[in-house]
């Protein structure tokens, strides 16, 4: 099987439990009771406030700000410049280019490095501080061992072992028409690429899924209008039918 075709399957099925996997989480989320109000407070009491700090909590890590600045930071690092990053690969998929993405390119690569920064000051944390350290599990550190390997790949197909962006390009545009192009072959090209889709197959099934799930958690997403309205889960409102 030449590398292409096995990169090619391996994309294919990576991104099929990625997509179910997340889809499945979610509805199961989305199913869940809550029994009772249980708002964190201070909480908004209307829907417009909940939405709001829904969106700086996803946005600026609001709670977390509060609880530690130091962390936050390291949080933040990763973030951004996962998000830049994210939108930087788009280039990969785009024919022709946005202009936004193209515009963000520079800007992009230096996100990797910000990237990689938070990722190995979030796992110093991991190591370094006791009471972290204490309750860290294997998969809390394979997870960020991943993330960095992920990070410090992508860095060296830049600045150390140079590919064929164009071929790279070609390839998983291919993918997206089910049309298999040649990938370079590149030792370094193929671990990144592993990664990444070693990232998407543990990824319903990991940690990482606080991403969707901080949309679901009950003291975010409920007002705290207890006086106002009465709270009632689904299955209280059934029992009343």
């Amino acid at each position: 099987m030449s590398a292409s075709l096995f990169f090619a399957l391996l994309f294919y099925f990576a991104a099929a439990v990625f997509l179910i996997g997340v889809g499945v989480k979610i509805a199961d989320y989305a199913r869940t009771p809550a029994p009772l109000p249980i708002a964190l407070t201070p909480a908004p009491t209307t829907g417009g406030g909940v939405v709001l700090r829904l969106a700086r909590e996803v946005v600026l890590f609001e709670s977390l700000f509060a609880a530690s600045l130091w962390l936050w930071g390291l949080a933040m690092l990763f973030h951004l410049g996962l998000a830049l990053v994210l939108m930087r690969h788009l280039r990969y998929f785009t024919e022709p280019v946005w202009a936004w993405v193209a515009l963000i390119q520079p800007f992009g690569l230096y996100a990797g490095i910000v990237m990689l920064a938070g990722l190995l000051g979030l796992w110093a944390r991991r190591i370094l501080v006791e009471r972290v350290r204490y309750i860290s599990t294997p998969s809390d550190h394979l997870m960020l061992v991943l993330l960095i390997g992920i990070a410090a790949s992508g860095l060296g197909l830049k600045f150390v072992s140079h590919t064929d962006i164009v071929a790279v390009k070609m390839f998983f545009l291919g993918l997206a028409r089910f049309d298999l192009q040649p990938l370079p072959a590149d030792p370094g090209l193929y671990v990144h690429l592993a990664l990444v889709a070693a990232l998407l197959i543990v990824f319903p099934f990991s940690k990482l899924l606080h991403a969707p799930g901080v949309f679901f958690s009950p003291t975010r997403n409920q007002a705290d209008h207890p006086r106002e309205a009465r709270h009632l889960s689904a299955w209280a409102a059934k029992l009343e039918n």
